[in-house]
């Protein structure tokens, strides 16, 4: 039987999603949490990787189990599995259901905090310069719709081809912090961190917004600015058909 898992983790002590043989990381931390309480070996899929020191509020994975499971699942899961991990909700699914082939669009937000704050430490990123949130929404309007996003992607990466579809783009400021929310049917590897250090070179004043325009006609990853740290990037939503998800257990 195939059930996809709605976990949440804050990526800080994770050296990314995906296991490595000399690395912590989630998939190796939720592995061995599943195998201890179903007694079975289970491989767990996500719908994408999360580089290291990346949090996920919704990361959806999928594994195959013989058991048939219940309510107690996530109860009994959340007990094993390590603090910076929970389990929050369960769905039975079809067997040829897939966590990440199956996903209509994802969401990520970027947090900055734009004075010194001890409480968002390692989940949010320190700006000192004053930036301008106008400049930032008129650079991210030029991230909307279907286009070559090949000039903030990694530079070794084996896909098909660079093209994403950015549903939503904005940058809000809430007293201390600014954030910037984007939602695309995919994202390339580093695609997210780029894009928020580019723009935070036109929002400082370094650069003008046009320069966002002339980036994604360069396709070409040394015309942008340079990747922002990690802790403040977060994962949040993962969407799927309806016929996809099945039924919640719980």
């Amino acid at each position: 039987m195939r059930y996809f898992l709605d976990i949440s983790y804050k990526g800080t002590s994770f050296h990314g999603w995906q296991r490595q043989p000399n690395a912590y990381t989630v998939q190796e931390a939720l592995e061995n949490a599943i195998k201890v309480l179903l007694q079975e070996e289970v491989q767990v899929t996500a719908s994408g990787r999360t580089d290291t020191g990346v949090h996920a509020l919704q990361q959806i994975v999928h594994f195959d189990t013989v058991l048939s499971l219940n309510q107690d699942f996530t109860y009994k899961l959340n007990h094993i599995l390590p603090e910076t991990i929970v389990a929050n909700h369960l769905y039975e699914v079809s067997n040829e259901a897939h966590s990440r082939f199956d996903a209509i669009s994802r969401s990520y937000e970027y947090h900055i905090h734009i004075s010194k704050d001890p409480f968002v430490n390692r989940q949010s990123y320190l700006v000192k310069p004053k930036l301008n949130l106008e400049r930032l929404n008129s650079a991210a309007a030029y991230l909307i719709g279907k286009q070559d996003f090949c000039s903030f992607s990694k530079v070794h990466t084996s896909v098909a081809h660079f093209e994403c579809d950015i549903t939503e783009a904005r940058w809000e400021q809430v007293g201390n912090k600014i954030v910037f929310y984007v939602t695309a049917n995919r994202f390339l590897r580093g695609m997210v961190r780029a894009l928020v250090g580019t723009m935070l070179e036109i929002g400082i004043g370094k650069q003008e917004v046009s320069w966002m325009r002339e980036i994604l006609e360069a396709k070409d990853r040394k015309a942008a600015g340079r990747a922002v740290d990690p802790e403040g990037l977060f994962l949040t939503k993962v969407v799927y058909p309806v016929s996809v998800l099945g039924t919640q257990i719980v």
